[in-house]
């Protein structure tokens, strides 16, 4: 079974949608096999969005996820990647198709309910970011 990670973001948090989203995505067939309420700081923020230190919106990404509570979660389904891209939807919720977790609970393009890795490599990396390998159970 295929593990990637996914992060329900500040504004999904705030607006009470944790377990609308969490239901929906074990309603696609997703495993939850570690899951955590954190508040990141702005230097976990930093080092989590690394990878868009260079591109203009990197300091408002960082002010978004630290402006509250988040929950980073592994889960487990064949193919988990691409089924999580594809349960989430696009980045803007206008794009979303029917259905999606951003079509139904994202605010905006930069507000937009939730992350997922978007490759198997950065799938472990993001989560050996949030959680240690003996908290992940097993895959089934």
């Amino acid at each position: 079974m295929d593990l990637t990670l996914t992060i329900i973001k500040p504004d999904a948090v705030a607006a009470g949608h944790v377990g609308r989203i969490l239901a929906l995505l074990e309603e696609k067939g997703f495993r939850i096999r570690a899951l955590r309420l954190m508040h990141l700081t702005e230097p976990q923020a930093r080092e989590f969005y690394a990878v868009h230190r260079e591109r203009p919106f990197y300091a408002s990404l960082v002010k978004f996820m630290t402006s509250g509570p988040c929950i980073p979660a592994v889960l487990q389904k064949p193919g988990a990647v691409a089924a999580l891209r594809e349960a989430i939807g696009a980045t803007d919720p206008a794009e979303a198709a029917p259905g999606t977790v951003r079509a139904l609970y994202a605010e905006s393009k930069e507000r937009n309910a939730i992350h997922a890795s978007d490759s198997d490599a950065n799938a472990v990396r993001e989560a050996g970011f949030f959680f240690a390998e003996s908290d992940v159970l097993a895959a089934e």
